[in-house]
């Protein structure tokens, strides 16, 4: 079977400004993209709106991450149910910035998605190790620790509705990246542990995307990889290159 080439960028606390964030998406709509290619774009939650209304229709808005309550006494939150009202149809969970700067464990980030999606939300989840798991050689172990959280709260039926991003903290935002091998045989395990815990089916339709300092440079050899179905970008989701690592595949 082949997939559908994914492509998501993850903009951060980035851009600064409104005015900046419409020059970003302005750029992006004159671009000349792979239209083979899903592509979703996470902008701050202040933005989502604006940019949803603004950016071209083949190019998809997902929030950088939400709470697990429809409503109530939660500030600074935002719900699932008003992220479906407002026309955003992705959210990313689980990224490692959630994980390490805001504590969020494992069995949150699964409760999260499960309301994420009852909701109607489709889930960008991330999932990866540090540099010292990988150089213990636990990165399959760590990846298979983090998903068993969701696996456990999702029906089958439910993972036509997840992406799941391999992200290797230690080549997030540092220049490094996961050699091809490294990427593919960290994919593999991935599939081969959906395949094992949830379904053959499931693995073999699902999009495992890879993170961390990914560049014009260096997706279309990534992107050759067989169980590499994509990307999340960070810093490069900033920049014109975007538009050259979503046509990793052309």
């Amino acid at each position: 079977m082949v997939r559908k080439f994914f492509v998501g960028g993850n903009f951060k606390l980035n851009p600064a400004s409104l005015a900046a964030s419409t020059s970003l998406i302005e750029g992006l709509n004159k671009a000349e993209l792979d239209p083979e290619t899903e592509v979703v774009i996470a902008p701050p939650s202040i933005y989502l709106i604006p940019v949803k209304e603004s950016v071209r229709k083949d190019v998809k808005v997902a929030a950088q991450n939400c709470y697990f309550k429809e409503s109530g006494a939660f500030t600074g939150e935002i719900s699932p149910k008003q992220l479906v009202d407002a026309g955003i149809p992705y959210v990313v969970l689980g990224h490692s910035e959630r994980r390490t700067l805001f504590h969020e464990t494992s069995a949150l980030v699964a409760t999260k998605t499960r309301a994420a999606i009852d909701a109607g939300l489709k889930v960008i989840l991330c999932i990866g190790e540090t540099l010292q798991e990988r150089e213990a050689d636990k990165t399959a172990e760590v990846c298979q620790s983090q998903l068993k959280e969701v696996v456990d709260v999702l029906k089958e039926a439910d993972w036509s509705n997840i992406v799941i991003a391999y992200e290797p903290v230690w080549a997030i935002g540092t220049g490094k990246v996961a050699t091809t091998a490294q990427a593919q045989q960290a994919h593999a395990d991935v599939r081969s542990y959906i395949a094992k815990a949830v379904s053959p089916a499931v693995a073999n339709n699902i999009q495992i995307l890879y993170g961390g300092s990914v560049t014009a440079a260096n997706s279309k050899e990534l992107a050759r990889q067989q169980d590499v179905d994509g990307f999340l970008v960070g810093g490069a989701s900033l920049k014109p290159e975007f538009a050259d690592i979503i046509n990793a595949r052309k």
